[in-house]
């Protein structure tokens, strides 16, 4: 019995838990031993545990059939690669691509490739981003790369270096191992943007051998043929180092570009699409509709035919999908049209189970059993079949999710964290509800 009410209590806490993340904001505030929770501004949680800062954003991603977003299409130029190193660069393309607005933060992008008769396409799908411009700059710039040195290094302090007076030192992108846009003390006490960077063992060399002879003398960044920083050298540099002289905005490009490297094939945009925000809002609109009709509709169903139990099942209902929207958020999964189609079909399938096992204790107690009896042998029996339909629609949804792309995938990660959430609610919650109503006498 005391097990049972641990359970209970468990899911109690759980349930608590999981209304907390799906409504953020509500006044809350709790200390318990070394665990604090502090009332927090809407869509955010702040958990303190054992003197670990724990932050997480509560928001509810949406793809980009509900918040809008943009859609391109870009054609990568591969006249001047050989015939048979084609289908290499237009992978290349892509995942160079894909890993700039990664970088970007765009929420759940969606990259693919397409191949039109001899036009290698790459498909990018950018849900929530507002300034097309540059993340269009963001994805087709080249990013060429180089570290260049004045030619006379006797010019007046103030000059800015250009391509004609200066040259090259060798030095290029491909001798940076990654870059991460950073933060670096002025005087003042005031932090300024900077790119910090490290070399790869080659780069190490030239570098070294450059910044040796190059102390207390400037040494000019360029890309794509234009000066974006001209520091000068304080000492020799052989492992990393830092680029300034930069706003935050441009570390940042300048980052993702030395960390994306350079497209192998041009790539230009032949079509660009921008979803607006209306019909996300009445997809949004729509499907919350349909989902609180199907969900009413069930529960007054169960209620009517099975009476307390029907009740019982509701309820677990009802938790199943304050667990399920909480591990949306707690996942950042990103929220698709389809994935709300999903959400909505596991919710029949979380009742499905509930079906299945009262339909067993039906059949136990029309046999002369009493009710404690028959909800264990219920479950028990029931639980075959819970198991197999659950298990292959789980595989289903693998299968969809590992061959499949965009919305698709979307769909097949919402059914199967549905499965596996109604599976505990089914077999953990309904029952422990019905052992604690109907207790063995």
């Amino acid at each position: 019995m005391s097990k049972r009410r641990i359970i209970l209590w468990l899911i109690i806490l759980l349930t608590v838990a999981a209304i907390y993340i799906d409504w953020p904001g509500l006044p809350f505030k709790l200390t318990l031993g070394s665990l604090k929770i502090n009332e927090i501004p809407p869509s955010k949680i702040d958990l303190t545990i054992f003197g670990q800062k724990i932050k997480k954003e509560l928001d509810l991603k949406l793809g980009l059939d509900l918040q809008g977003g943009t859609h391109l299409v870009l054609s990568a130029d591969m006249g001047s690669i050989e015939e048979g190193s084609r289908e290499k660069a237009h992978e290349a393309v892509k995942e160079v691509v894909e890993r700039r607005v990664n970088f970007f933060g765009v929420s759940e992008p969606t990259v693919q490739r397409s191949k039109v008769g001899s036009d290698y396409r790459v498909i990018i799908e950018l849900p929530g981003i507002k300034d097309i411009n540059t993340a269009k700059e963001l994805i087709g710039q080249t990013a060429k790369l180089e570290f260049r040195e004045f030619k006379d290094q006797n010019q007046p302090p103030g000059t800015i270096p250009t391509l004609e007076n200066t040259k090259e030192t060798g030095i290029s992108g491909k001798d940076l191992k990654s870059a991460q846009p950073d933060y670096q003390s002025s005087e003042g006490g005031q932090s300024t943007p900077v790119v910090a960077f490290e070399l790869t063992g080659e780069g190490g060399k030239k570098f070294s051998e450059v910044t040796k002879r190059l102390i207390e003398k400037p040494l000019a960044v360029f890309l794509d043929d234009q000066v974006i920083s001209a520091p000068t050298v304080q000492s020799e540099i052989s492992t990393s180092g830092v680029i300034t002289g930069l706003t935050a905005n441009e570390a940042k490009k300048l980052a993702i570009h030395l960390n994306a490297g350079a497209l192998p094939a041009p790539v230009k945009i032949i079509s660009e699409q921008t979803i607006g925000p209306t019909l996300g809002a009445e997809s949004v609109t729509r499907s919350i509709i349909a989902a609180v009709v199907g969900l009413g509709i069930v529960t007054v169903f169960m209620v009517i035919y099975y009476g307390v139990p029907g009740l019982l099942a509701d309820i677990a209902l009802f938790i199943y999908a304050s667990l399920v929207i909480a591990i949306f958020k707690l996942l950042s999964i990103t929220l698709t049209l389809a994935g709300i189609a999903a959400f909505i079909l596991s919710i029949g399938m979380a009742v499905d189970a509930n079906i299945l096992i009262f339909e067993r204790m039906r059949e136990e107690i029309r046999s002369g059993r009493n009710r404690h009896n028959a909800i264990e042998i219920g479950f028990s029996r029931a639980w075959n079949s819970i198991r197999d339909s659950n298990v292959s629609s789980l595989i289903t949804s693998f299968v969809l999710w590992w061959f499949g792309t965009g919305s698709v995938r979307g769909f097949a990660l919402t059914l199967a964290l549905g499965i596996i959430v109604s599976m505990f609610t089914a077999v953990i919650l309904t029952r422990n509800f019905l052992r604690m109503l109907y207790r063995e006498t």
